[in-house]
């Protein structure tokens, strides 16, 4: 996997920028000069010694908004990937293992939730029920799990076939071991790299609730600061040209990862990957 991760600069860059993101976010309070939401009288001060990023319309730090910005997006981010994977991977598993009646309703279960587009369903739950951190996570956890679903489900009707499962039903082992020991390990690959690109969908997704308004005022965001930003772009363009940078920077890094790892993790797309590299 090394092997493969490394033989790309592009790679490589997108994977160092990852653990810069991840190490601002774990060690936020101890970076960031500011206090994010503390306000002041230095307003629409430019990028500086002071202010490396310069002051919004408030006088707050945007450098120390963007470092705890990638804290609560970084959070929302992995966490609703977890959970919906989590979510998503047994209801495909099980659809795709147990057939029938179990498929069918599992299926339209989830086709359900694919009738109404993932940011219009998540703004008007939000709406209704508020916008609160947790239910942030809650609202796209609840909307986001329907991919991962339909994948695995595939997934797994392509390995029951396969001769290792027949090898095992032959030696008597129980349908759960089955699916636990031979089905879900080989499908491993597909699920790690498919909630790795839901990381960097899932921040989007939150971010674009923030830049509507739809955010917890509590929590210093990228989409917050864009939203509170957008009025001023004439004034102090830096408010928004930062957050915007980064928000790119870490979902772009995410997605080529994310794709390496399928490369590394797949041997049907490791060769074609070191060719095309």
């Amino acid at each position: 996997m090394w092997r493969v991760l490394k033989h790309n600069k592009t790679t490589t860059v997108s994977a160092i920028v990852l653990i810069i993101f991840f190490g601002a976010a774990i060690f936020a309070d101890q970076i960031a000069p500011f206090d994010p939401l503390k306000t002041s009288n230095e307003t629409f001060q430019t990028p500086s010694r002071k202010f490396l990023f310069g002051t919004d319309d408030l006088g707050r730090d945007v450098f120390s908004g963007v470092i705890h910005g990638a804290q609560t997006s970084i959070l929302v981010g992995v966490s609703v990937a977890l959970l919906s994977g989590l979510i998503g991977v047994f209801v495909g598993a099980v659809a795709g293992f147990a057939g029938g009646v179990w498929d069918d309703f599992l299926m339209r279960l989830t086709e359900l939730f694919l009738i109404p587009p993932q940011f219009f369903l998540a703004l008007v739950i939000a709406a209704l029920f508020g916008s609160t951190l947790l239910n942030i996570i809650l609202i796209l956890t609840i909307t986001g799990w329907t991919t991962m679903a339909r994948l695995v489900r595939a997934e797994v009707l392509s390995l029951k076939e396969r001769s290792f499962v027949e090898a095992s039903k032959a030696m008597g082992a129980s349908p759960a071991r089955i699916l636990f020991h031979d089905i879900l390990p080989n499908a491993s690959p597909l699920i790690i790299t498919k909630m790795v690109l839901m990381v960097g969908g899932v921040i989007l997704l939150e971010a674009g609730l923030e830049f509507v308004g739809l955010g917890d005022a509590n929590q210093i965001s990228w989409g917050y600061m864009l939203h509170n930003g957008q009025h001023f772009i004439r004034d102090g363009w830096w408010i928004i040209a930062f957050p915007s940078l980064a928000l790119a920077a870490l979902v772009l890094a995410l997605n080529i990862v994310g794709d390496a790892l399928n490369s590394a993790l797949n041997p049907n797309a490791k060769s074609a990957y070191l060719k095309s590299s």
